[in-house]
């Protein structure tokens, strides 16, 4: 039985949807304003990670993820750069689509946009007045009443007279409450607004994914994602605003991935320490992004630098060897190592499955890899013929996929292979003639080429990396 931590109730529960072999899980994506980075990389690889196991295990996966077009961020961004806030937002959301391909991460059910969802927000706002959970106010804002909600802060654990506390009412503001907050705001002058009840104006944040949730999945939902900094208050004010309109429980299970942390502090635009996924993917794979976060667990902080990188790189690299062709000399297993080879297989099934029903431990899931790996290599290095190795190397595959890692070898260009052929023939010349010196300094030119290369009995093979 697959087990889910979720955090709203902070208990490791039992995996069991609203309608048979239906997953309804709604994830909240990026505000688009500028190149997205390794943060939002991670947070879109957990996700991904998640429903390739769910299909993997059997489940229809409607997999929605937002877009948000309309923001204080956006208007600020495009005055900057004196461009139509919409337009602005388009160019960046088709940035982020492009580098979600580039990842290997499967493009949504649906990609929702704030801007295409205006009259359902309007609606829902409407709707919340009239069940007294909002009110207009005298300044063109429209806000959310907390105290209309009893349960109000059970997401984050927080409570109300707790958060009363610490509050204040900002200048401009026309609240009830401290805590109350902005459903719709009054717009400013010369900023992007819609005609609604209340004025012009535009959405607040929270409102906007409690309405596209509605809009694509209806009123309840099986998961809810995001990174474990929207739990307060963005996924708290969306439970408010949900459960208040529908009257139903708004999501089954919370899911929430830990932050990005480089050098052990949360990336920031203020600390300027943002790396662009464009930026990444210049100088790394993206196998070796997801295997960052594969060897984690994705609800603790994942540590990126060069270190960690460089770890998972070699873990990479250490996958891809499963998948080598024997050697053209090879004479073949016994029937008991063919057995042998067979039982490491399935018993790297069984575990991969075990680790991954355990609320998603990609690093177990990532060891059973590792140990089918290893018993390919060795019957592969006894003698196994590349018929031999075809099933192992096929669940392999099959698992590596479900984690969604490519492990495709560096391809080169005809000429460059014809050069590092060159190389090695002339290489292995001089091992004949006993010229060790120069047999060396030819290792390091196919070492600068890009190019690893193994010694045996059976000759010289070669690869990328």
């Amino acid at each position: 039985m697959l087990k889910i931590y979720n955090t709203l109730t902070r208990k490791t529960e039992e995996f069991q949807t609203l309608e048979p072999n239906l997953v309804k899980m709604y994830v909240c994506g990026v505000t688009v304003y500028n190149d997205a980075h390794v943060g939002h990389a991670m947070s879109a690889l957990v996700f991904d990670i998640i429903r390739r196991y769910l299909e993997y295990r059997g489940y229809t996966v409607k997999h929605v993820m937002n877009y948000t077009d309309v923001d204080d961020k956006i208007i600020n961004r495009a005055k900057q750069l004196n461009e139509d806030p919409l337009k602005l937002s388009q160019r960046y959301i088709e940035d982020y689509a492009a580098d979600l391909k580039s990842l290997n991460v499967l493009p949504a059910t649906s990609n929702p946009q704030v801007s295409k969802t205006m009259p359902l927000i309007i609606q829902f706002i409407e709707g919340l007045i009239q069940k007294e959970h909002a009110y207009a106010a005298s300044n063109g804002d429209v806000y959310f009443r907390v105290t209309s909600d009893d349960d109000y802060g059970r997401l984050s654990g927080r409570k109300l007279d707790d958060m009363q506390a610490g509050a204040r009412i900002e200048v401009g503001e026309a609240k009830d409450h401290p805590m109350d907050f902005a459903l719709w705001k009054a717009a400013k002058p010369g900023e992007i607004s819609w005609d609604s009840p209340w004025g012009k104006g535009r959405p607040g944040w929270h409102i906007e994914c409690s309405a596209m949730n509605l809009a694509e999945l209806g009123e309840q939902i099986d998961i809810h994602g995001g990174g474990n900094d929207l739990i307060f208050p963005h996924h708290e004010n969306e439970i408010a605003q949900s459960e208040s309109y529908t009257g139903k429980e708004f999501s089954r299970y919370w899911v929430h991935n830990g932050m990005l942390q480089l050098g052990g502090e949360k990336m920031s635009k203020s600390l300027g320490n943002i790396i662009s996924i464009k930026d990444f993917l210049s100088k790394r794979s993206a196998d070796v992004m997801r295997m960052l976060v594969l060897n984690g667990t994705y609800r603790a902080p994942l540590l990126f630098n060069d270190d960690t990188l460089d770890a998972a790189e070699k873990n990479v690299e250490r996958l891809k060897s499963a998948l080598r062709p024997a050697s053209v000399s090879a004479k073949g297993l016994s029937a008991e190592a063919l057995s042998t080879l067979a039982s490491a297989a399935d018993s790297a099934k069984a575990n991969f499955t075990e680790a991954m029903d355990n609320d998603f431990n990609t690093a177990g899931a990532i060891a059973a890899l590792f140990e089918l790996s290893k018993a390919i290599n060795t019957a592969r290095d006894n003698g196994a013929a590349s018929e031999q190795l075809k099933s192992a190397q096929s669940t392999f595959s099959e698992l590596a996929a479900v984690l969604g890692l490519k492990l495709e070898e560096k391809q080169g260009s005809s000429e460059v292979e014809a050069q590092v052929n060159a190389l090695i023939a002339e290489r292995t010349e001089a091992r004949k003639q006993k010229q060790w010196a120069l047999s060396d300094q030819l290792r390091d030119k196919l070492k600068e080429l890009g190019v690893t290369i193994e010694d045996s009995k059976d000759g010289t093979t070669w690869r990328w990396g």
